[in-house]
């Protein structure tokens, strides 16, 4: 079904948030109502879940991996009186909300379903509702459904199907390539393919910290890459930049990420783990290329990040409104020598601080008359303190390409991270 988008919006005017947690909203004139997730979640925490919210999430839990939205419609009209129904799937490029079912693609930055997408917050226009796919912070997309239920209790149910989706189509991913066909507006290179599948994510949210991370030019990227997982009170974080072209590049960054995966979940310290893929990159190529990394280790209990620096990316904080270079040892690049040691340095992150890491893809951006990194960077970062860190990357890079006039010529990985405080 094709919705219109010609009615006045009637919901909520955001209010500023750096956590990567929902936005509040003010209502326009009603009073102030809890956020999507919000109501999602005070339903998990012990309210009566209603019969038809159960027989939606059985029909999701029992539809084949690549019916998962025609099921969901189903379901919704039976349950719900939900006459039209649409996934818009947010694409590689983070430029376009892409319909699954039918309709033309969102593209359109003002449209009701990108204040839905990048709000995180249900937002609606005349009779049609939006309402954000997210899971852990892992923005999806926007469903869209029509008509508004006039009741509170019945949005924040349709809501809470949102998020289930969402959690159906992170487990069906690995048995139908549907919902990865879908999010594309054209073919990606083997080496993206490469890239994109070794990522965890592109965002990730927890009450101690904010993450996102992008990789440019989406569709035709190569050897940058940046992988996260949170353990046992601890963040870890890696931004990578394989040496070479094309599908080298990627195979490098494929084994040093993999290589470094293997040492940390064998437990080994922060340097070993550096010193073991180094060692793995070496063995394969004798010295002829290299990665170059930057590892973090985020003490979510404390503040306290441990960090190595392989060759890495740029690492700036954003702290009070200033924006400050993180000094770092440089040591050699993953591969570069047979028996390279590395040595972690420490640095305490205070409440409130955010770090941008970002590859010579970056930096080295090239306009006119000047690099990116010497004359619009540290503006720009400035210039993100009101954003979550999805919306401040998405808008960094949609800067650099502005700067540069076009796609970028080289490869460029962004990652934030809000440190929000420690957690208990």
């Amino acid at each position: 079904m094709v919705f219109g988008h010609g009615a006045a919006e009637t919901t909520r005017t955001p209010e500023p948030s750096r956590s990567g947690k929902p936005a509040k909203f003010v209502a326009e004139p009603a009073p102030r109502r809890k956020s999507v997730q919000a109501r999602c979640l005070s339903r998990w925490r012990g309210e009566t879940v209603s019969a038809r919210l159960t027989t939606v999430r059985r029909a999701l839990l029992d539809a084949p991996a690549d019916r998962l939205v025609e099921a969901l419609a189903a379901a919704l009209a039976k349950e719900y009186a939900v006459t039209g129904l649409e996934l818009l799937l947010v694409d590689y490029r983070l430029a376009a909300l892409l319909p699954l079912l039918d309709g033309q693609a969102v593209t359109r930055p003002g449209d009701p379903a990108w204040r839905s997408f990048d709000h995180q917050a249900e937002v609606t226009a005349g009779q049609v509702c939006y309402v954000p796919v997210t899971v852990r912070g892992e923005r999806t997309g926007v469903l869209r459904y029509t008509p508004v239920p006039a009741a509170e209790t019945t949005r924040a149910e349709l809501a809470e199907i949102a998020t289930l989706l969402g959690h159906e189509l992170q487990a069906a991913t690995a048995g139908t390539d549907r919902y990865a066909v879908a999010s594309r507006t054209r073919r990606l290179t083997l080496a993206a393919e490469m890239q994109w599948e070794l990522l965890p994510g592109r965002s990730r949210s927890h009450p101690a910290f904010s993450l996102a991370g992008q990789l440019e030019p989406s569709y035709a990227v190569r050897g940058d890459s940046f992988d996260w997982a949170e353990q046992e009170g601890r963040l870890h974080l890696s931004v990578l930049n394989g040496h070479g072209d094309g599908m080298n590049a990627a195979l490098l960054t494929s084994l040093a990420t993999y290589a470094l995966r293997n040492a940390r979940r064998a437990g080994l310290a922060l340097a070993d783990q550096a010193a073991l893929a180094d060692q793995a990159v070496f063995a394969q190529h004798r010295g002829d290329v290299h990665v170059e990394t930057l590892l973090l280790e985020l003490d979510l209990r404390t503040g306290v990040m441990q960090a190595v620096d392989a060759g890495s990316p740029r690492l700036l904080v954003l702290r009070a409104g200033e924006v400050l270079d993180q000094p770092l040892e440089a040591q050699f690049p993953l591969g570069m020598f047979e028996t390279s040691q590395y040595t972690p340095q420490s640095f305490t992150l205070r409440t409130g601080d955010r770090l941008f890491i970002v590859s010579d893809g970056v930096s080295d951006a090239a306009g006119a008359n000047s690099r990116y990194g010497e004359s619009a960077l540290e503006r720009f970062v400035r210039r993100t303190g009101t954003l979550a860190p999805f919306q401040a990357i998405r808008s960094l890079l949609g800067d650099v390409r502005s700067f540069v006039g076009n796609d970028l010529d080289d490869d460029a990985v962004a990652v934030c991270l809000d440190w929000t405080g420690p957690a208990h």
